[in-house]
């Protein structure tokens, strides 16, 4: 079922969602991606080159941000721009439990052409992840 442009208001809140994020869902998405870079898995490397620990690919944190927009509008093809900041790692640490990334988002603004512009917050630890966090998403 479509969202109705007309029946969305600003100030719009999403369902929020969180997201696991274990060494192994790192692993997946760097299979899967073919980023490799040992600052995802390796967890000596990365304290050497002073991260808190092994870190979740930015692409990744990015990408399930953005399943609280699609999961809404329930069409991946109606977001028609998004965008982020990375502001700091999602760390991920090797305990069996891992890391959570908290993401809402509302509509902040209605633009022209049945478009929203969806702001998003992402946070784990009760950090903000991702900054600037935006879509702009086509309704019906």
């Amino acid at each position: 079922m479509a969202i109705d442009y007309d029946e969305v208001e600003v100030g719009t809140e999403l369902p929020a969602q969180s997201f696991p994020v274990t060494r192994d869902t790192l692993v997946r998405y760097a299979g899967a991606s073919g980023d490799f870079n040992p600052i995802h898995w390796n967890e000596k490397f990365a304290l050497e080159v002073g991260l808190p620990d092994v870190i979740a690919h930015g692409m990744f944190t990015m990408a399930e941000a953005i399943r609280v927009v699609t999961d809404w509008v329930g069409d991946p093809a109606a977001v028609v721009e998004y965008g982020v900041r990375f502001t700091r790692p999602v760390p991920v640490p090797n305990d069996g439990v891992g890391a959570v990334v908290e993401v809402s988002a509302k509509v902040a603004k209605k633009l022209d052409d049945r478009r929203v512009q969806v702001d998003l917050l992402a946070t784990t630890g009760g950090q903000k992840v991702l900054g600037m966090s935006r879509a702009v998403v086509r309704l019906g």
